[in-house]
């Protein structure tokens, strides 16, 4: 009988054993990998990257149509940098700068004038417009600056849209600039000089303002509200969201630097001189905080600065504004705090 007990132990012991030695091994779950450390930094938006032969592309700056007629734009919220500037009348121009991103498309593309190659000069930009003022002519087809027109080269490297009428349906593409550049021996490849942003994140100190008005007149009035959750400006244009035409994304932006600047109609078409060297008084609003600053024009680049240390950007995109003296900041301008 004990034997019996024994051989019946050892076979449940054994058929224990086999059943263990069956199961499925449960697989040790993995962590996941740690991000890699982004080790290089965007020049014109302070942004990270991985990428290091991204940070050594050439600025491109665009001339770029804001007529009512062309919004809404295609490529602007790809833009690291972006000048607002009056034209004739009260319209508005934008220079749209790349260097982080390069648009599929981009416009609609509009004429040249003098102080949109200084400023384009000011990051040695490729420079990119359609068509030229009498002065503007004069300076492009001197060869003092890389440039292509749509003069030279409409239906070829720039393309006429369907949607939209003459003088505002122009585009051109990121890989045609790339074959202009090319065919004119330009290059786009060449360090650029970094503008100054916060090392780390900054508590940025001064007057709470989550909504600004810049009061060009007209159509052409723009609104800023801000995002404190994503710490960016959502633009307004005429009271209507400003979108990109092909995904309808909103623009966004974290810095508004407005300065005033000496305006001088020269002729009858209402076209101006505009004084971008001499400097006066600004305003930057980051973080959702205003401060009143001066501005200085430093190696063709419009920066905010005090009295005595300079001033730094958010990471991200900025929006200047450059408005006429008179009315200057004070009426051009309205602030608001959130409700």
């Amino acid at each position: 009988m004990k034997r019996t007990m024994s051989i019946a132990c050892f076979l449940v012991i054994a058929c224990a054993m086999l059943l263990a030695g069956c199961k499925k091994e449960q697989p040790i779950a993995e962590k996941p990998p740690k991000p890699k450390e982004e080790k290089y930094q965007f020049p014109l938006t302070g942004l990270k990257t991985n990428d290091e032969e991204a940070t050594g592309v050439r600025p491109v700056a665009v001339v770029v149509n804001n007529d009512p007629k062309a919004r809404p734009q295609t490529g602007l919220n790809e833009a690291d940098v972006i000048y607002e500037v009056l034209a004739e009348g009260n319209v508005t121009r934008f220079l749209a700068i790349y260097q982080s991103e390069k648009p599929a498309n981009i416009g609609p593309v509009r004429s040249a004038r003098p102080y949109f190659i200084d400023l384009a000069k000011g990051y040695d930009a490729l420079f990119i417009a359609h068509g030229w003022s009498p002065r503007a002519k004069e300076i492009l087809q001197s060869g003092t600056v890389d440039n292509i027109n749509g003069i030279a080269h409409d239906g070829t490297l720039f393309k006429r849209a369907s949607f939209r009428k003459a003088p505002h349906n122009s585009y051109i593409s990121y890989e045609n600039i790339e074959k202009g550049a090319e065919m004119s021996d330009y290059t786009l490849e060449q360090s650029v000089d970094p503008l100054p942003f916060f090392t780390e994140k900054s508590d940025v100190e001064g007057d709470e303002a989550n909504e600004v008005t810049v009061q060009y007149g007209s159509r052409y009035d723009v609104t800023y509200d801000y995002d404190a959750t994503n710490q960016e400006y959502t633009r307004y244009t005429n009271e209507e969201l400003t979108v990109d035409y092909e995904t309808d994304e909103p623009l966004k932006v974290a810095n508004i630097l407005i300065i005033e600047a000496s305006h001088q109609v020269t002729d009858d078409a209402g076209r101006r001189d505009i004084d971008l060297t001499s400097g006066g008084d600004a305003v930057l609003l980051q973080n959702g905080v205003v401060r009143h600053l001066q501005w200085a024009n430093e190696h063709g680049r419009i920066v905010p600065k005090t009295t005595d240390e300079d001033v730094e950007f958010a990471p991200g995109r900025t929006w200047i504004h450059i408005i006429p003296h008179n009315p200057g900041l004070n009426q051009a301008i309205k602030l608001s705090e959130m409700e």
